[in-house]
């Protein structure tokens, strides 16, 4: 009788050993899978195998998403191929720019930045004139935002990023209204100022129309 009770405890020692590893075995990564791959049975076998895959899945998923992160240069003869055929789904920002214009390499910097927190977004860069010949100057800085290689919005000239106060914020939030990214900004930051000017306009003018009452009387 002691071998019977002696073959229970193993099996039941065995189902716990089963159950402890269908618990755990989705908080392995795919190295220590393999590893403890001879202690499955076969239900987890084919458990793990559907969690391999989908884990497997997920990481290729993750990769396409993040394949991008830093502002390319690109030349005129690249723009068929990073632009109109940029692929499906993916959302490209194009910055034409020029050296020497101060408003360009801020963009450029703030747009690095923004490469870098959105990395599903191709952002890439290219002289003014290598892409458009005689594009002018005047139109500087321009950023196209495309999808699978249609236009979806163009900013164009200095007047529309408001100089060289324009911050990163800014910028997002112009790319999040075209749809190019899903920003965590929960409004337009150029209101904040804007409210800020207001408010401060709003204070001074009682003490104006104070002291213009007393030089009437």
């Amino acid at each position: 009788r002691s071998s019977d009770l002696s073959e229970e405890a193993e099996d039941e020692g065995s189902q716990i050993t089963q159950q402890s590893v269908v618990k755990t075995y989705d908080d392995m990564t795919l190295d220590e899978l393999e590893e403890n791959e001879d202690e499955f049975g076969e239900e987890d076998e084919r458990a793990i195998e559907m969690y391999r895959l989908q884990r497997i899945a997920e990481m290729q998923a993750s990769q396409l998403k993040n394949k991008f992160g830093d502002v390319m240069e690109i030349s005129g003869q690249d723009y068929i191929q990073e632009v109109t055929k940029a692929g499906e789904g993916l959302w490209v920002v194009l910055h034409l720019y020029k050296q020497g214009i101060p408003l360009c390499a801020l963009i450029n910097q703030h747009l690095s930045g923004l490469a870098r927190k959105f990395p599903a977004v191709k952002f890439i860069k290219a002289i003014s004139t290598t892409c458009i010949p005689n594009y002018p100057d005047r139109n500087l800085p321009t950023i196209f935002v495309y999808l699978e290689g249609a236009i979806r919005a163009q900013f164009i000239g200095p007047l529309v990023f408001g100089g060289m106060n324009l911050t990163k914020d800014e910028i997002e939030w112009k790319l999040a209204e075209a749809g190019a990214i899903k920003t965590d900004l929960e409004e337009n930051p150029k209101k904040q100022i804007q409210d800020q000017l207001m408010t401060a306009i709003r204070c001074s003018a009682p003490t104006r129309r104070g002291s213009d009452s007393e030089d009437d009387e």
